[in-house]
């Protein structure tokens, strides 16, 4: 009997350990991911990879390991260029004295272009390779991710006052139609209800935006109990405590990606769990402004959906995914009360998968599997910082920082190779970061009520 003869491929990319994420805590060593058009064929022992397959291209990855790529749940990208802005300040004082005044005057869609540009550069050298955006300009932030083929879940913003995107709350839900309607199909980029939170966004447009997520079949995206103050603002104006508020407006379901979520009662984790809301916890921007605690173990015991997030830059001041699974770790263990709480291989489960599913890309990323989309990150770990290495997964999460991601591919396609970008000029970016610093730093001042150097 003939032979049969190897499959032609694209690419196999060989690796010392694989960590597909599902199942869970596994770790395959000297394995094989076969990728073809851009989506994971095959995932088997690498002697048995190259007898099976005819590569085009063989990526031998001999001291990495190789997960999928690192799925940031929560960004405002743009915000990139606020980065350090306003510092140790309250939210309140921080949002109303500074943030909102200066983008007042900045935000277009240079604003835009720009500073998702930078940060694109910056998850890319970080490992990630989905980001769930919250921002004004959403079809200049498509265009900008579509142009450097990154994954991204578009916000459609809706507040109830005028901004340079939009002049009513009308305009702001025609326009979220008209954004949606031109990236319905697109493979890199879809979209997602982006109204701000419950205290800048009324019952009426509340009413509308579940009307049109069903429509679209799109998620909600928005900010949820972040502070105290907001819960008890919510009491004083509504008699209700916001998610108590939500839920009378048919929005706690499983379209509802919910993003701090730091005041919560054991019956709202309850809640959560049973109608499918998704988590996103952002641990280093709620500990930099004193948000609060987001009961992280609670909700993972309770089985709610939880994945992770960075925050903007101007309250983080990073798009570091490593170090926020790691924070997010250690900060569960603390407010549990459980050295167990959150461990290594949940942690990084809620950075990939569980921020696919919350974005409802659950089918297509977050793990590395046969039939999802090539999205894959290869780290060094054979450098100081990692050695010696007794458990993969745990030294990923606690001991790996970002500077030994080596590798990053996006729907098959290298957009980092041995830590350097593949299609994005570096001089090019700082240029343009130098030229927005000089630009808003002179805005600061005249735009923050209180003068520099002032204790609020």
């Amino acid at each position: 009997m003939a032979e049969q003869s190897a499959q032609p491929i694209d690419k196999l990319i060989e690796a010392r350990w694989v960590i597909p994420v599902e199942p869970h805590a596994c770790v395959l060593e000297n394995y094989a991911v076969v990728i073809n058009t851009g989506r994971i064929v095959d995932l088997l022992p690498q002697d048995q990879a190259r007898a099976r397959y005819a590569p085009r291209e063989v990526v031998s990855l001999s001291e990495h390991v190789l997960i999928p790529g690192l799925v940031n749940a929560h960004t405002h990208n743009p915000m990139t260029l606020l980065r350090g802005l306003a510092d140790d300040l309250p939210l309140k004082i921080w949002l109303e004295r500074h943030i909102w005044p200066i983008e007042a005057q900045v935000i277009g869609a240079d604003f835009v272009r720009d500073g998702v540009e930078l940060a694109i550069a910056e998850m890319l050298r970080g490992g990630t390779t989905c980001a769930n955006e919250n921002y004004f300009f959403p079809d200049v932030a498509a265009a900008t991710y579509a142009a450097h083929g990154f994954r991204a879940v578009v916000g459609l913003p809706v507040v109830e006052f005028p901004s340079s995107w939009a002049r009513s709350i009308d305009d702001y839900f025609a326009r979220a139609g008209e954004v949606a309607d031109s990236l319905r199909g697109h493979e890199l980029l879809q979209t997602a209800l982006a109204p701000h939170a419950p205290y800048t966004v009324a019952d009426s447009s509340f009413v509308r935006i579940r009307v049109l997520a069903d429509q679209l079949d799109i998620p909600v995206h928005l900010h949820l109990h972040e502070t105290a103050q907001g819960v008890e603002d919510s009491c004083r104006e509504y008699g209700l405590r916001p998610i108590q508020r939500l839920q009378r407006l048919g929005l706690i379901n499983d379209r509802l990606i919910a993003v701090h979520m730091t005041q919560l009662t054991e019956t709202e984790i309850e809640l959560c769990a049973k109608e499918g809301v998704s988590v996103v916890h952002c641990p280093e921007s709620n500990l930099k402004l004193a948000s609060g605690f987001c009961p992280a173990e609670a909700l993972r015991q309770a089985g709610v959906n939880l994945a992770i997030g960075t925050d903007g830059c101007a309250s983080n001041n990073d798009l570091d995914m490593l170090g926020e699974m790691r924070t997010a770790a250690l900060l569960a263990k603390g407010v549990s009360g459980e050295a167990s709480a959150f461990n290594a291989a949940y942690a990084l489960r809620a950075a990939t998968l569980n921020g696919a599913r919350a974005m409802g890309l659950g089918d297509r990323i977050g793990s590395i599997e046969p039939g999802k989309r090539a999205d894959l990150v290869a780290l060094r770990m054979d450098q100081l910082e990692t050695q010696p290495l007794y458990n993969v997964i745990s030294q990923l999460v606690y001991a790996c920082p970002r500077s030994q991601v080596s590798h990053v591919w996006i729907n098959g396609c290298r957009q980092l190779q041995d830590g350097e970008l593949v299609n994005m000029d570096k001089d090019a970016l700082l240029a343009k970061a130098r030229h927005w610093q000089a630009r808003i730093a002179a805005l600061d001042f005249k735009a923050g009520s209180l003068p520099k150097g002032d204790v609020a």
